[in-house]
């Protein structure tokens, strides 16, 4: 999620930031890619920002950052599996996509990379936001248009550690999903497209065991895909009403919700609360309170109503941050039990 220095990946960090280190690179493939799109931005754009967001850790198997400066990204979309490839050249963007999904990821990449964004509408009124924003004036709040594919992962992460949920993550994307259509499906560290909502259901309980994942999160990803068409049909919603229809669904709370429409919506006001670092990063960045609670970190973000999700990934992305106090969250992998 970056900033002044280079702290070990965690949730926090990574929404605030880039896709981090660039991995291992894309085999070559002869042919051709089905659709290749040429974009061009107003205005400076990072990908590495805009992107990164949609990590879930530095081997999820659905996204990759590679030398060159290109971001690969396997989705499953309306249309079905697809790969996208995005590298900026100069100012202007070019995209490449693979698969039945190849066109309906071309026709999103604007909003995919902040074209629905206004960051003209954000007001700094605290130096540590003003400097942040000034040193990465390239960010953008990404749009994907699909939200099974943000919930699950967010509810992988509720109550335990990011490597813990990043764990489960890969595993149960690599053993039940499908390769990447493209080029990006094959070598020595092909990517993988997230199981169809179907493919979810069917999972076996010692699956979900084995990937460490315990039954009350389980138990909400099959009851979020029962219903993935009526929450995929959220996108077109405001972010409010989106996030009221995810919460229909038991397990999904404001937490998990915000984390959502934050990526499939670009919502630049939903800010995450109950997240276990956030409230006292905001409130030490702000007003050296490093013990800050959602109430307070709420209250520090009221003079950004509107922009408040924005407002907390530029303080992130400053480095401005308490020293830990505590010991780290316990990690307990139930698949060893």
């Amino acid at each position: 999620m970056a900033g002044r220095f280079a702290p070990r990946a965690t949730r926090t960090t990574v929404r605030g930031g880039g896709p981090g280190v660039p991995a291992a690179g894309i085999p070559r493939q002869a042919a051709a890619p089905a659709r290749v799109r040429r974009w061009t931005p107003e205005g400076p754009l990072d990908l590495g920002l805009v992107l990164g967001p949609l990590r879930r850790g530095p081997a999820d198997p659905t996204f990759r950052a590679t030398a060159d400066g290109s971001v690969w990204r396997a989705t499953r979309t309306p249309a079905g599996p697809g790969t996208l490839r995005v590298r900026a050249r100069g100012g202007e963007v070019l995209g490449e996509a693979w698969g039945p999904g190849a066109e309906w990821l071309l026709d999103g990449l604007p909003e995919l990379l902040g074209a629905a964004d206004d960051p003209d509408a954000f007001v700094p009124r605290h130096r540590v936001v003003a400097l942040a924003r000034h040193r990465r004036p390239g960010l953008r709040l990404t749009r994907t248009g699909l939200v099974l594919e943000s919930l699950i992962p967010s509810v992988l992460e509720q109550k335990v550690t990011a490597d813990e949920a990043y764990r489960a993550w890969r595993l149960l994307v690599r053993r039940f999903g499908e390769p990447a259509p493209g080029p990006a499906g094959s070598g020595e560290r092909p990517m993988s497209v997230m199981p169809a909502p179907r493919t979810w259901a069917l999972i076996p309980s010692w699956e979900w065991h084995r990937a460490g994942v315990d039954d009350k999160r389980a138990s909400t990803v099959l009851r979020a895909v029962r219903v993935a068409a009526r929450l995929e049909q959220s996108v077109g919603m405001p972010a409010a009403e989106a996030r009221a229809r995810l919460e229909v669904v038991p397990g999904v709370g404001p937490w998990t919700s915000a984390e959502v429409v934050q990526r499939s919506h670009g919502a630049a006001d939903a800010v995450t609360v109950g997240d276990l670092h956030l409230p006292r990063i905001v409130g030490f960045a702000l007003a050296g309170d490093r013990d800050a609670d959602d109430s307070v970190m709420l209250r520090l973000l009221e003079p950004y109503a509107g922009q408040r999700h924005r407002a907390a990934r530029l303080i992130l992305l400053s480095g401005v941050a308490p020293a830990r106090r505590v010991p780290k969250m316990p990690r307990v992998d139930i698949g060893l039990l």
